[in-house]
């Protein structure tokens, strides 16, 4: 018998979304709360038929994470009020870490269908760190949150169950360091210089890079999501994707 799960009004299977049944795709923005570099990544997911919306930024993101999750419970709790079989989420940044407090403190991870996160400091980063500890006044609160021994990090779970991970990152990431702390355990993932050597792409051209677009769009297409990595083979035909927007 299957049962079912009502948490902060979001209501589903207790197995998750059906991998089957696509809903909108919502855009998380990242620390400092510009959407403005998830254009392109909107445009290529709409071109190739999906539904796109970003979540609005919380004033300039850089307060609590925990209140930027409520606003993209509010966003989700909408589409699945109106109809919607589930949500696919993109957070970009920080905008990740806020895509996983919403789905194991807010019930997210019952109508969640995937999960993908960009260059996002699951684990910290030694940047916020720094700055927490040495630059207090011009360190706010989501910055504490973001150092590597922050409560809000430490108490999370990896990749609640329900949704299907994938987490992508550049080993040229100048923000996010080390930039292996986008690593997610239960996560496919994936380094975009493992895929194509020659990548060079900085933390800020994250969403906008055209093998960051290839990535999404395999990792949110189909009934069924890759369980792995793609090998360096598939490096050209997954930077064409960008193309069509």
């Amino acid at each position: 018998m299957s049962v079912v799960l009502v948490r902060s009004g979001l209501r589903h299977d207790e197995a998750g979304a059906r991998q089957d049944r696509p809903g909108p795709v919502l855009l998380v923005a990242g620390y400092g709360g510009s959407t403005g570099s998830l254009d392109a990544l909107g445009a290529a997911l709409r071109t190739a038929g999906r539904e796109v919306e970003i979540v609005p930024p919380v004033g300039d993101n850089t307060g609590d994470l925990r209140v930027q999750a409520q606003t993209l419970n509010r966003v989700a709790r909408q589409a699945i009020d109106s109809g919607a079989p589930s949500v696919d989420v993109i957070g970009y940044s920080a905008g990740g870490v806020v895509a996983r407090i919403w789905a194991a403190e807010l019930g997210g991870a019952a109508v969640a269908r995937r999960v993908v996160t960009l260059g996002s400091p699951h684990h910290g980063t030694d940047i916020a760190g720094l700055a927490a500890s040495l630059l207090t006044g011009a360190c706010p609160t989501a910055c504490r949150q973001l150092a590597p021994d922050s409560d809000v990090l430490a108490g999370l779970p990896e990749t609640p169950a329900g949704p299907r991970w994938t987490s992508i990152w550049t080993a040229d990431d100048d923000l996010v360091l080390p930039p292996s702390s986008a690593s997610l355990q239960g996560a496919v993932n994936i380094e975009l210089q493992q895929v194509c050597a020659d990548s060079r792409v900085k933390h800020g051209d994250l969403p906008r890079d055209s093998l960051t677009v290839g990535l999404v769009e395999r990792a949110l297409a189909g009934p069924t999501p890759p369980a792995t990595a793609p090998p360096a083979t598939d490096c050209a035909s997954l930077r064409q994707a960008s193309k069509r927007a």
